[in-house]
């Protein structure tokens, strides 16, 4: 069998990647089966029939996890683990039990796991790993992916910077800029309780006039990263979904409202941001943790982005 041939399973295909890559896979003309809590071929509490796909699948995807993109109250963050370490355990423990185990395990992770970073840039063989809750969500996730040993299958942990495409994280902002609200995002000085800091969900005022780093990746190209993976045995472990020219948050949002053709967006100080965040249900941290991060091991393995800029990517994720 070639390599982008074969059945692939997705775990945790409800969410925005899951469905782009199911409408992708079965354009080609691939066997796609599903595993989601609704609405999908299979349920996580169906073992057996996870046990059954897996055996002889091609490629499997691993993708499950309570969003992020909410208030990191006790029961999100237990939910928030155990949403990966459960559904990253179900697929391990049916590859080690797989006659014919799949050739690629290919399960997300996030660029998030390394430091807040404005003096230079995290790369796979120098980046450094960070601290609090985020990270170590992160480092349990990859942990659970590389626990088991599975001798027949390559694993590879997609540690994702922010993904742009239709349906992604762009809508919000799209809405936002239109009504004069798409400025940069600038950190300063907010109140921290204990719990906070106990917790590791405290997020430290940091880069200063909107200066922190965005690094982003567009969702054709993630689905081309996991095709270029299937393609390249070699690549294994720990690789960035990341774009190769990052940006800071101002130029983001100033590239947000040059494509929408709105002229002015006056800058968000923190103190807004975190009532806001706290409107909406969400954390500030998604927003004003510097992020910088460059995909070391693609372009050395030759990959060439469809997106390698980030206004090509806006103007894409806006066009009807």
């Amino acid at each position: 069998m070639n390599a982008n041939e074969g059945r692939v399973v997705i775990g945790g295909s409800s969410g925005f990647m899951g469905r782009r890559l199911q409408e992708k896979y079965r354009a080609e003309g691939r066997e796609v089966t599903t595993i989601s809590r609704s609405g999908a071929d299979l349920s996580w509490s169906d073992h057996s029939g996870i046990d059954q796909a897996i055996d002889g699948a091609a490629l499997i995807i691993g993708l499950a996890g309570k969003s992020v993109n909410c208030r990191y109250t006790p029961e999100n963050r237990d939910e928030i683990f155990s949403s990966r370490l459960q559904t990253t355990a179900a697929l391990s423990h049916a590859i080690q039990a797989a006659a014919a185990p799949p050739a690629l395990w290919v399960n997300s992770s996030t660029a998030t796991i390394y430091r807040h970073a404005e003096d230079r840039p995290m790369t796979e063989s120098s980046g450094e790993i960070g601290t609090g809750f985020s990270v170590e969500v992160a480092r349990a996730w990859e942990k659970a992916l590389f626990a088991d040993d599975l001798p027949h299958t390559r694993r590879v942990a997609l540690r994702s910077t922010i993904v742009l495409g239709h349906g992604g994280v762009l809508g919000p902002l799209k809405n936002l800029a239109r009504i004069g609200l798409g400025g940069a995002q600038h950190d300063g000085w907010w109140p921290v309780s204990r719990a906070r800091k106990a917790a590791g969900t405290a997020h430290l005022p940091g880069a200063k006039h909107g200066r922190q780093r965005f690094s982003w990746v567009h969702i054709d190209d993630v689905t081309r990263i996991i095709d270029f993976l299937e393609q390249h045995p070699e690549l294994d472990g720990a690789v960035n979904a990341a774009a190769p020219n990052p940006v800071d948050n101002t130029t983001f949002m100033a590239t947000v409202r040059r494509v929408l053709g709105v002229r002015f967006g006056p800058p968000m100080p923190r103190w807004m941001l975190e009532l806001g965040a706290i409107g909406i249900r969400t954390e500030t941290e998604l927003i004003l943790k510097s992020r910088w991060v460059l995909p070391e091991k693609l372009v050395a393995a030759g990959f060439e982005f469809e997106y390698p800029t980030l206004e090509g990517a806006v103007r894409e994720s806006f066009a009807d």
